[in-house]
């Protein structure tokens, strides 16, 4: 196989989704180890992440919070997915993503419904969309330290004062700086990231 195993479901080619916990198809798979009560090293889950969702109102669009710590983290392995309030971590948690970007002509689209797409991103993803610009789309910034991976596709990161192109197995050190994700391509793109909270300054 040329490429990844999770590059292939998330780009539709492998048959082998799960369902989410919400009804909706997911391709992640997310395997959780921990130990035993005998203090052996087990798989403690493997299915998708319970906070799988699609956009319906920006089509393509595909989030999943595929993991989240406390600060510092617990031993043991309790899934905090579930019961997170917010997707952004105050300081010292962690918030594992992946995300689906659709080409930025979905957003063009006479038919796509702006209002409808900001409403369903703020259930989607508490806390994390308030922070976007409304006067500036696309644009924020979090109060986190963001490692990022291109899994599959292509994204621009958008600076404002600067822009860059990341390719499939890229990688990016996003230090809390305002900025957006752009997908200039005819096809979607999708980015591993994990969160980490910061101090406030």
């Amino acid at each position: 196989m040329s490429e990844p195993l999770l590059v292939d479901a998330i780009q539709g080619r492998d048959h082998n989704h799960f369902q989410g916990a919400d009804g909706q198809a997911s391709a992640v798979r997310r395997v959780v180890t921990g130990v035993s009560t005998h203090g052996e090293p087990q798989i403690v889950s493997d299915g998708p992440p319970p906070r799988s969702r699609a956009h319906v109102a920006v089509p393509g669009m595909v989030n999943s919070v595929v993991w989240a710590t406390a600060a510092p983290p617990e031993s043991g392995y309790r899934d905090l997915t579930p019961d997170l309030v917010t997707l952004v971590p105050g300081a010292g948690e962690t918030v594992a993503l992946l995300v689906t970007f659709p080409p930025d002509t979905v957003f063009a689209d006479p038919l796509f419904d702006g209002p409808k797409a900001a409403r369903e991103q703020m259930e989607i993803t508490p806390g994390l969309a308030e922070l976007f610009e409304q006067d500036n789309p696309g644009f924020h910034t979090t109060p986190t330290v963001d490692y990022g991976v291109v899994v599959s596709g292509e994204v621009v990161l958008d600076l404002g004062s600067a822009t860059t192109v990341l390719r499939q197995g890229d990688i990016i050190v996003q230090n809390g700086t305002r900025h957006a994700w752009r997908n200039h391509t005819d096809q979607p793109a999708t980015v591993f990231f994990v969160l980490i909270g910061r101090k406030p300054a």
